[in-house]
């Protein structure tokens, strides 16, 4: 698991749309992200990202956990079109509630009509 016997830091980089681990100083992973917008608004996964070197250590999943916890305190649903976040979602139901399909519509629009998010 991540963070056994090493600092993990998780933080957001709001303005490239990016979560990033970081172990030791040294980036390991990346949720890219973007905000959803009119409101209220959505938190929107568009894909996960761990070093080769770092998977199989748990750190997909503590950013998933995060980019989940980060949405909660901000008071907006996530939409997880990553498909590593979808699954984590699934199997974590009770820290990823369910969003509706409208608001996943609405997300997959808003990302064919900037692909630059991708």
């Amino acid at each position: 698991m991540a963070g056994a016997n090493t600092a993990v830091e998780i933080r957001d980089d709001r303005e490239h749309g990016k979560l990033v681990a970081y172990e030791d100083g040294t980036v390991t992973g990346v949720i890219a992200y973007f905000v959803m917008y009119p409101e209220p608004g959505a938190l929107v996964a568009v894909h996960t990202v761990v070093e080769p070197e770092h998977r199989g250590k748990g750190m997909a999943g503590a950013l998933a956990r995060e980019f989940y916890a980060m949405a909660a305190r901000e008071g907006v649903p996530v939409v997880p079109l990553c498909p590593y976040v979808a699954r984590w979602a699934q199997r974590h139901a009770d820290q990823a509630p369910e969003v509706p399909q409208e608001l996943v519509r609405g997300a997959e629009r808003q990302l064919a009509s900037h692909p630059e998010l991708l």
